[in-house]
């Protein structure tokens, strides 16, 4: 019988089906950071519990930490204390932790595939939702809630029901200045931030092959954006050679090569639903509103509906229907999250931006996903870029993607943001958010507006 790539993992991974219930999912790396683990710590301490394969689980400090003087105690005493812990119930439970100051220390899902951990063909979680970044090289990678990572830890299993199967097609070649966070961002302003809930989805077609790695991280990290309880693409030669010699890859590379290349998708497997869109209809994309989904081309006017969320998400946004984004003046740029804080997020912003300077209207953070993404962009000469530009290459961390450490915008300012989330005051109480590319942030980080990047290219 055809299976689809994520049936064949899914199903090598059940250890017991409960009737009328859900399944016991066996889970091969559990990733942690400082937010979701505490009371999941407290609750196996209370219990009297041991973590049951700490090797199998991997910690990193990122939402909480600064990205300026790293290795100064944290000002914000809640930030403090949950890194504080995350260090102590490590210590407690043996779990490796890369923690401040450490060489892999950064966001849990920029350091899990730069160090090799993420693999094709495993189950992976961690209590992000954007666990689903992982997804990029074959492997089902999914969030959990607080209580689920309590259950990872005791058992290395965790109950779920198996979602439906979705796949998205994307065809044909790429335009000029239209990057895979524009693919993602333009995929759920045709579905919908609903539009994915209950499946998990398979990205396909001749334009999701020819993107690099980090071009399908992006893509898989915002399956969640349209509901869907993760993304996964199939492995191929793009992905081994990613993999080639980073530190925690099988000894016996070759020998697993062979193995993952096994998984994809049989060409007569069926899906509960599919799409397929031209890569040819898509231009660089922007946000206008307070979810993913109210996103437009940068050609494209703000919608004109009668629509209740609409009008309160324009209320929100200080902006109007019919209104052209191109030119709207801007306060802050961020490039950085676990959607685009990559080597190659930071050389795509430093292409455009290299010999300018940055318009005086505008605060810029760039922010690196790891200390191995900082220490690369040092290497190359980044750092250099964009000081002569001014701005400052930050160090590693969440970082202004969520109002959860110092690095907030501030109320009504208006921020070209390379992360996954425009939510009300996802980047600070009262902050206007506008999620874009790292080529789009790069154009409007110089002009100091909104500004179709293909106009500088």
């Amino acid at each position: 019988m055809a299976t689809t790539l994520f049936d064949k993992i899914w199903d090598a991974h059940v250890v017991q089906v409960i009737e009328n219930g859900p399944q016991v999912v066996y889970i091969d790396k559990h990733l942690i950071h400082e937010v979701t683990t505490p009371q999941a710590f407290a609750g196996l301490d209370n219990k009297g519990i041991k973590v049951f394969r700490p090797k199998q689980t991997v910690a990193t400090a990122d939402h909480n930490v600064p990205t300026k003087n790293q290795l100064l105690p944290i000002k914000e005493a809640l930030s403090r204390k949950q890194v504080e812990t995350l260090i102590e119930n490590c210590k407690n439970h043996h779990i490796e932790l890369y923690g401040l100051g450490h060489p892999y220390q950064g966001i849990v899902h920029v350091i899990g595939p730069e160090l090799g951990i993420t693999q094709p063909g495993i189950t992976m979680v961690c209590g992000d939702s954007h666990t689903s970044t992982h997804g990029a090289f074959g492997a089902i990678a999914f969030g959990i809630g607080t209580s689920e990572v309590e259950q990872v830890l005791a058992t290395q299993c965790i109950l779920q029901t198996k979602p439906l199967k979705m796949r998205i097609n994307i065809e044909g070649t790429l335009g000029k200045g239209v990057t895979s966070k524009d693919i993602i961002l333009y995929i759920i302003s045709k579905i919908s931030t609903s539009g994915g809930t209950g499946y998990f989805v398979e990205y396909a077609g001749s334009a999701i092959r020819s993107l690099s790695m980090e071009a399908r991280m992006t893509i898989c990290n915002m399956s969640i954006e349209m509901g869907a309880r993760g993304g996964i693409i199939a492995p191929d030669e793009i992905t081994f050679e990613y993999m080639k010699g980073r530190q925690f890859v099988p000894e016996n590379f070759d020998e697993a090569v062979e193995k993952w290349k096994q998984l994809k998708t049989d060409e007569a497997a069926v899906f509960d639903k599919e799409y397929t869109f031209e890569a040819a209809d898509i231009a660089p994309m922007v946000t206008y509103g307070t979810n993913p989904a109210m996103g437009i081309k940068i050609t494209d006017a703000v919608p004109n509906n009668e629509d209740a969320g609409l009008e309160k998400a324009l209320e929100y946004m200080a902006l109007e229907k019919g209104q052209s984004l191109i030119g709207k003046e801007i306060d802050y740029v961020f490039l950085g999250s676990c959607t685009n804080s990559r080597i190659e997020d930071l050389r795509m912003f430093c292409s455009l931006i290299k010999g300018k300077m940055k318009a005086d209207n505008v605060t810029v953070w760039i922010v690196p996903g790891s200390k191995q993404v900082e220490k690369q962009a040092i290497a190359e000469g980044l750092d250099k870029i964009l000081l002569e530009a001014g701005m400052e290459l930050r160090e590693p961390g969440c970082s202004a993607c969520l109002g959860m450490n110092e690095d907030k915008i501030p109320a009504g300012k208006y921020c070209i943001s390379t992360s996954n989330r425009n939510f009300e005051g996802r980047q600070g109480q009262g902050a206007r958010t506008m999620l874009a590319s790292p080529l789009m942030a790069a154009a409007a980080a110089i002009t100091g507006k909104i500004t179709d990047v293909r106009e500088l290219l």
